[in-house]
């Protein structure tokens, strides 16, 4: 059986992709190149689906949730929140998966960073 061998892309819609794009590289440090390709740290990836009616991803109509995982997530929520990021106050940590926080972005998409354990 042939299988995927890992995520090629995510794509999201925006009002204004070029001002979404730079939010993700000055926020995040998501340094795509013009054509988005931007190449990622070897490490683990989640594939979960949830109950439809899931308050997890924040709005009803947000049908995925994006998740990076991150070295540091009191740095990195410190990062964004003195660019004025709308970052969720709470975090959450689960025993031998790591530490979770939250940022919406500028298009009110729920995005999950994570520290691995």
């Amino acid at each position: 059986m042939e299988r995927v061998l890992g995520i090629g892309g995510h794509f999201v819609r925006a009002a204004d992709p070029a001002a979404l794009s730079a939010w993700y590289r000055d926020c995040l440090g998501l340094d795509a190149d013009r054509n988005g390709l931007w190449t990622q740290e070897p490490g683990p990836t989640v594939f979960a689906a949830f109950e439809s009616g899931t308050d997890y991803f924040g709005s009803r109509t947000q049908q995925t949730m994006l998740n990076f995982r991150v070295r540091d997530l009191d740095a990195m929520l410190a990062q964004l929140r003195a660019k004025g990021a709308d970052v969720a106050a709470e975090t959450e940590d689960m025993d031998g998966v790591g530490r979770f926080g939250w940022v919406t972005d500028p298009e009110g998409n729920r995005i999950e960073l994570w520290q691995p354990a």
